[in-house]
C-alpha cells in the first residue's frame, strides 16, 4: 500500500469542517489546508486510513481526487539526488538542492572573498548541535544602527525551496557589483536554515518532515512557526506532540526559537522589515495571524505588499496575493511574523514562495526562475526601506 496525496475540495462549511475533523489524526498530513471554500485542500493520507477517507468523502459529497498515487516516489528522488555529489565545496548552485553543510561551507567562504562586506555569527545552535548561521552584509564605515532587512528561512524543513531564496539575496548582494548600493546605507541578516537538523532530516530519513527533531515523549519536533510569545498555545495551534502543528511544551521551547527570537529582540531597533520565507503557494502574508483584527499600519503592509507584487509581476506574470495571515491561510498563534510584530517591528512578511511539483518536493529546473523572480520584489522592498528611513 502506498500513502497518497488527495485534492480535497469542499464547498460548503460542512464539508469544510468535516475534511478538517482529520486534522489531528496522525494518519493524515494536511500540506494545505482549508483557505476558503474555492481553493482546494492538499492532504496526505497513510494507507490504513485511506479507504475510510474516501468512503467518508463519497458519502457526503465533497468532491476529491488523488493528485499523488505514490509518495514513496517522490521520497526516493528526493534520497537518490541526497546521495549524488551536489556542488564544489564552498560553492552555490541554483540548479539543485544543497545540504546544511554544503550551504554553510558557502557562506563561509563568502566571509574568506568577501570581509569587508559579509561577516558571519553563529547565533545559537540546534538542538543536534548544528550551526544557527547568520549573514550579516554591510558597507560597514563609521555608520552603526543602520536601517536592516532580516530574512529568516526554512524554520519549516520540508520547504527545500526556502534555502536557494535566502542563499540568491546573499549571493546578489555580495557576488553582483550591479547591487552593491543595496548594502551601502541598508544592512542586511540573513538565516538561510534556521532548523537545520529538521531540514537534514528531510534529506536523510523523511522528505515531509516539517518540525525540528527535539525528541518528546511519544513523537519528536515542535512546529517553530507555533513556538513564538504571540498568543501561544491558542487558536491555530496543537498541544499534541505527534501533530504538526505542535506549539511545544512551553513558548520558545526550541533551541532555534530562543536563538533567533533573543537575535531579533536585541537587534528590534535597527530591524525595520522583517520576511519569514516558506512555501508552498504566491502569497505575501502580514499579521496577523491569531486575530481577524487589522494591524495598526494594515494600509502601509498592503502598499508596500503591492510594490512587492508588482516588481515580481513584471518578470513571468504571476501575481501574489497579499493579504493577513489568518485571511490568506489559517488562524495560527504562536507565529514568528507577530510576535515580531508585537515586539515592534511594524513592517513583517512572511513570504510564501511557489513551487511546482508536489509542492514541498518542487522540480530542481524550478529553483532558478523562482528565486529570480523573487529577488526583483525583494530589490522592491529594499527601495522602500531606502527611501522611508535613509533618504
Amino acid at each position: 500500500m502506498r500513502y497518497k496525496v488527495y485534492r480535497v475540495s469542499p464547498t460548503t462549511i460542512e464539508e469544510a469542517n468535516l475534511v478538517n475533523s482529520f486534522e489531528n489524526d496522525e494518519n493524515f498530513d494536511f500540506w494545505v489546508d482549508i483557505r476558503s471554500l474555492d481553493e482546494p485542500a492538499e492532504i496526505m493520507v497513510s494507507p490504513i486510513a485511506q479507504e475510510y477517507f474516501e468512503e467518508t468523502l463519497r458519502q457526503n459529497g465533497v468532491d476529491y481526487i488523488v493528485s499523488v498515487y505514490n509518495v514513496a516516489e517522490i521520497i526516493t528522488q528526493a534520497e537518490s539526488r541526497a546521495k549524488q555529489t551536489r556542488v564544489a565545496r564552498g560553492n552555490v548552485t541554483f540548479s539543485e538542492f544543497m545540504r546544511h553543510d554544503e550551504i554553510i561551507a558557502y557562506l563561509r567562504q563568502l566571509e574568506v572573498d568577501y570581509p569587508d562586506i559579509l561577516k558571519t555569527e553563529v547565533i545559537g545552535r540546534s538542538f543536534e548541535g548544528r550551526d544557527l548561521l547568520l549573514v550579516r552584509i554591510s558597507s560597514g564605515g563609521s555608520t552603526t544602527n543602520k536601517p536592516t532587512i532580516f530574512a529568516e528561512a526554512t524554520i519549516h524543513a520540508r520547504e527545500w525551496i526556502a534555502p536557494p531564496m535566502a542563499l540568491y539575496i546573499i549571493n546578489q548582494l555580495v557576488e553582483n557589483p550591479e547591487n552593491a548600493n543595496m548594502y551601502q546605507d541598508i544592512d542586511w541578516a540573513i538565516i538561510p536554515v534556521l532548523n537545520p537538523d529538521g531540514y537534514e532530516y528531510t534529506h536523510t530519513a523523511e522528505r515531509f518532515w516539517r518540525k525540528t527533531r527535539t525528541p518528546g515523549t511519544i513523537c519528536y519536533g515542535v512546529d517553530g512557526n507555533r513556538n513564538f510569545a504571540a498568543k501561544w498555545g491558542e487558536t491555530g495551534s496543537n498541544n499534541w506532540q505527534c501533530s504538526n502543528t505542535y506549539a511545544g511544551h512551553r513558548v520558545f521551547s526550541e533551541p532555534e526559537t530562543q536563538a533567533v527570537s533573543s537575535y531579533i529582540a536585541s537587534h528590534k531597533d535597527e530591524i525595520k522589515l522583517y520576511i519569514d520565507i516558506h512555501s508552498f503557494g504566491r502569497w505575501l502574508l502580514y499579521p496577523y495571524g491569531y486575530t481577524n483584527e487589522d494591524a495598526d499600519n494594515v494600509d502601509e503592509l498592503r502598499a508596500l505588499g503591492q510594490l512587492f507584487n508588482d516588481a515580481v509581476y513584471e518578470v513571468r506574470g504571476l501575481n501574489y496575493t497579499v493579504v493577513s495571515f489568518v485571511n490568506g491561510l489559517y488562524y495560527a498563534s504562536g507565529t514568528s511574523v507577530d510576535w515580531v510584530k508585537e515586539i515592534g517591528i511594524d513592517l513583517a512578511y512572511t513570504l510564501e514562495l511557489p513551487a511546482g511539483g508536489t509542492g514541498f518536493d518542487p522540480p530542481e529546473e524550478d529553483i532558478q526562475p523562482v528565486v529570480q523572480e523573487t529577488w526583483e520584489g525583494f530589490k522592491a522592498f529594499h527601495s522602500y526601506i531606502q527611501s522611508k528611513f535613509v533618504n
